[in-house]
């Protein structure tokens, strides 16, 4: 980063791009107890139906229209509150999320140094979250003139002409009526001060900044190097549209800009506005905008006062004036708006007599352990014995779907929803479930036999649902889950009779029939060069390498695992695609861009697999790789990992299936394991959130939703039983971590 300030520090005006930054942080003690710490004033509507952080970003968003972008910084505690408040107004925004507060000039520091690595000659445009104006066109007016200034090496403040002497705000006294350096800044006086600051000509500070990123980086240097040092650290080198900024942040001075720049900067100017402005700071500000009542209430004699309630509570006021009387689900506040500025001293007594209303009752996040254990008694106790007997014929066919009410639908059967199922229920019985896993797996695989192979001992594609064949042609796709399912089955305890290394064999030489130059397996159907067939026969090899002393296996894993790192990776991005050429390049157009964050997921899991094993180092580094690039698919607002990325990490499809979080968890919790202390506590909270992520999904009876909408919402339709294999698989992951705790000899689905 380029700090060296050049003494004329000037664009062209039409060249000016401005990045306005919302500063979230603040907890409005005075407008307790409406405003806590979990729900701070500005995400409350004060004043009208929005937020006064919604009203901000409608407030700048002009300003951006040529090229800049909104910046956000706040509390990773508010991470919901600011991405959901945004999608409600429709505005689009680069969020920063603090670790934890250190005040405002770390804060800005943070934006300006984002704002600097992506443009070295944007102007921010620093905004509170919590201000009430309601002239935008004036407020813009006001920045594009201040940016003028700006371009000129100038730090801008908007200095407000005042109406009344408050002891609220801040003074600033210019030297001149027009845009002008700053004489004096006076911080909240009292009375007789602030009046004789307005006799004299002072403006009230408003709290807004106009800056070129490069000055307040450069003088911040100059002023507060400290604050530089630990924001560079925290901001250099991070991406995507929710960044949270690293740990280097914490060791930031705690101090306000005030106090660390502005103080002492030579650079100081004000342009005075006349708008109407209010920080809307206390309660006696809000009654000031007429708007600021909310919820039910009756007035009897009552004048002048403020009334806001929460849903189903309606207050009535009988022969009383000027009152605040706000009321919520676990306190009720009654002041006199004349002193309004005094509930701050209520919230200082709270801290002591009853600290568990200074803030609201938050609902914990599930811990790992405890969802898994809970998934744990899911499955044994509902999704097992629903799919064992429902979800499988006499004749030993698995369904395809079941509606959510538990009925099979009648669907055609894919060869490789039979041998995921097998794969199931094998793995079920050595999780230690006591139900009928043997029988399942048994006259699973006799249906298979009868029905799905064919004479060269490959499965055909498709059956109808009542057991005829559709599609004679097969899958590499589906030959890889066939594997798998007979390698769980034989370390399970069921070896068919002795036969099933030979009929894996016998598998394994007719697809290396299809290799090509490059060592690659040739896939069927209209898309022959792709990642995903391979991905399931590494899951195979490695299936089988537990089960047998065939070294042939270890041979095509390998193999496999080095197709995926000299060819799907992107060598430059580390990002895995799915389709192409018969050179292994990616397709040209639509096919050779898609990169999906559940196979990112997968591929790390079964590459740090091998590399457990004994395997090459730089299969963990691939690993760990592909992992975070996965990541980079997790929807910030949703915290789900979406369907589809594109080559450079943009969301392609926000559906979010519910199989990517299955994979999710099982890479996070695999790469936690094999990772030293300073990385495994990143892997331990994406496990956690991908936890968290699958039971949005499943439902109480053993069922789950499979299409997650942007908005929340799930496609209403049946559930797919091929689901099932990546649930389990993320179980038997949590299994194998050692997240659960056990008695002694228990095993987990016991």
């Amino acid at each position: 980063m380029v700090l060296l300030f050049p003494p004329r520090f000037r664009l062209t005006f039409g060249s000016m791009r401005f990045y306005p930054v919302i500063m979230c942080g603040g907890a409005g003690t005075r407008l307790w107890p409406a405003s806590r710490p979990s729900r701070p004033k500005q995400f409350i509507p004060l004043s009208g139906n929005r937020s006064l952080f919604q009203e901000a970003a409608l407030r700048i968003q002009p300003l951006v229209s040529d090229g800049g972008r909104i910046i956000v910084i706040g509390g990773r505690a508010h991470r919901a509150a600011i991405l959901d408040q945004l999608d409600e107004v429709g505005v689009l925004a680069q969020v920063l999320l603090e670790p934890e507060a250190r005040d405002s000039a770390a804060a800005m520091a943070a934006a300006a140094a984002w704002t600097h690595e992506h443009d070295p000659d944007g102007v921010n445009v620093f905004v509170a979250s919590d201000h009430h104006i309601l002239d935008r066109h004036a407020f813009c007016l006001a920045v594009r003139e201040a940016g003028r200034a700006a371009l000129d090496g100038h730090i801008v403040t908007l200095g407000v002409k005042p109406t009344t002497p408050s002891v609220a705000y801040g003074y600033i006294q210019p030297s001149d009526d027009s845009l002008s350096p700053v004489c004096n800044f006076i911080e909240k006086p009292n009375y007789s001060v602030a009046k004789t600051c307005i006799e004299d000509g002072y403006l009230w500070n408003s709290g807004n900044f106009i800056v070129s990123s490069h000055v307040l980086l450069a003088e911040l240097g100059h002023y507060a190097p400290g604050v530089l040092q630990a924001v560079k650290g925290a901001v250099s080198g991070l991406r995507g549209d929710v960044i949270e900024l690293g740990p280097a942040f914490c060791s930031a001075p705690k101090v306000s800009i005030d106090y660390a720049l502005m103080e002492h900067t030579q650079r100081a100017w004000v342009l005075p506005v006349d708008f109407q402005w209010s920080d809307l700071g206390a309660w006696d500000a809000v009654a000031a905008t007429g708007e600021g009542e909310f919820g039910g209430h009756i007035f009897e004699d009552a004048e002048g006062c403020l009334v806001r309630a929460p849903e189903g509570v309606v207050i009535a006021a009988l022969g009383v004036k000027n009152l605040a009387i706000v009321a919520e689900n676990d306190a009720i506040l009654v002041c006199d708006l004349s002193r309004a500025q005094d509930v701050k001293k209520v919230v200082k007594r709270l801290h002591k007599s009853s600290p568990q209303h200074i803030d609201f009752v938050r609902p914990q996040a599930e811990q790992l352990k405890a969802g898994a254990s809970r998934l744990g008694d899911w499955l044994r106790l509902r999704a097992l014995p629903l799919w064992a007997s429902v979800g499988q014929a006499e004749d030993g066919g698995f369904a395809e779907l079941l509606n959510l009410d538990g009925r099979e639908v009648a669907a055609e059967r894919r060869a490789r929803a039979q041998a995921r199922q097998i794969y199931v229920f094998a793995q079920a019985g050595l999780l230690g479930w006591q139900g009928p896993w043997r029988r399942a797996v048994l006259d699973g695989f006799d249906y298979l036999e009868r029905r799905f192979l064919r004479p060269d001992g490959l499965m055909r594609m498709l059956l109808s649902h009542d057991g005829e064949p559709l599609q004679e042609e097969f899958r590499v796709y589906d030959q890889a889950f066939f594997l798998l399912a007979l390698a769980t089955a034989k370390k399970a305890g069921i070896d068919l009779g002795g036969r099933a290394e030979a009929i894996a064999h016998g598998v394994r030489r007719r697809l290396l029939e299809r290799t090509d130059g490059y060592g690659a397996v040739i896939e069927t159907g209209s898309r022959p060069y792709q990642s995903n067939a391979h991905m399931h026969l590494l899951e195979a090899a490695l299936a089988w390498v537990e089960v047998s002393r065939d070294h042939a296996w270890v041979m095509l894993a390998e193999q496999t695992a080095s197709l995926a790192t000299n060819f799907f990776m992107d060598a430059e991005t580390g990002r895995l695609k799915e389709f192409f050429d018969s050179n292994w390049s990616p397709l040209l157009g639509e096919g050779g861009r898609v990169v999906e964050p559940g196979h990112q997921f997968e591929w790390a899991w079964l590459l740090a697999r091998l590399h457990s094993g004994g395997g090459d180092p730089g299969w963990l580094e691939a690993a760990k790789t592909l992992y975070h690039r996965g990541e980079e698919g997790v929807d910030p607002r949703g915290q789900v990992a979406v369907d589809a990325l594109d080559e450079v990490g943009n969301v392609r499809i926000r559906r979010a299936r519910l199989w990517p979080q299955a994979e999710w968890l099982k890479a996070a919790l695999l790469l936690a394991d094999m990772s030293p202390s300073n990385e495994k506590g990143r892997f331990m909270s994406g496990a956690e959130k991908a936890q968290r992520a699958l039971w949005l999904y499943l439902t109480d009876e053993g069922l789950w939703r499979d299409k997650r909408l942007e908005n929340g919402s799930f496609i209403n339709e049946p559930a797919p039983a091929s689901s099932l294999y990546h649930i389990i698989s993320g179980f038997s992951q949590v299994v194998a971590s050692d997240v659960l705790e056990r008695g002694a000899g228990r095993a987990p689905l016991s």
